[in-house]
């Protein structure tokens, strides 16, 4: 029996299913990266695959917390191709912002339907929205700067191959 409304499951499984394209995203654009000498940016990319596995993860477990059926679907193929490091970061950038749009509409439902263990739930995303838009929006702006000075996005690329995935402890929510 289920404690969440079939609606809600329904939602959530396509925020599940978006979390994981969004996964594949950021995985072509290492590859991308990758292909291009940019070791940097493709390892920037490649945390950000993690972090969305993670987000995938943490809508798969409340799903089934709250009773609902996991349903996964097709993955949507993933861009393969941009014309510079600035369109991939401005694309990943969008990305972001629509995923916002997302949470903002999960959250909307949830407040109609009263569903407040679910609104609670979603405050964490709506947080890591804000933090993602930032990160992003910063390296297109770096970018921008940068133009075509090669040296300076050489400099970008040793500052983006530092970023680490830090995973979960033990004990903590994925």
């Amino acid at each position: 029996m289920s404690s969440i409304s079939e609606r809600m499951v329904e939602a959530l499984n396509e925020q599940l299913n978006w979390e994981l394209y969004s996964a594949y995203i950021y995985l072509s654009m290492a590859a991308y990266f990758d292909s291009i000498e940019l070791k940097g940016f493709a390892n920037w990319m490649r945390v950000q695959w993690q972090e969305e596995i993670t987000h995938a993860m943490r809508f798969y477990d409340y799903i089934n917390e709250r009773g609902g059926r996991v349903k996964l679907h097709a993955i949507q193929e993933p861009k393969a191709e941009w014309s510079s490091p600035l369109e991939a970061f401005e694309e990943a950038y969008n990305h972001e912002v629509g995923v916002t749009k997302r949470i903002h509409n999960l959250i909307d439902l949830a407040l109609s339907e009263k569903d407040y263990a679910t609104y609670n739930m979603l405050q964490w995303f709506v947080a890591e929205q804000v933090e993602e838009e930032a990160s992003t929006s910063e390296i297109v702006g770096k970018l921008r700067i940068i133009g075509e000075d090669k040296h300076a996005l050489l400099m970008l690329d040793q500052e983006l191959g530092k970023r680490r995935f830090n995973p979960p402890a033990d004990g903590q929510e994925v």
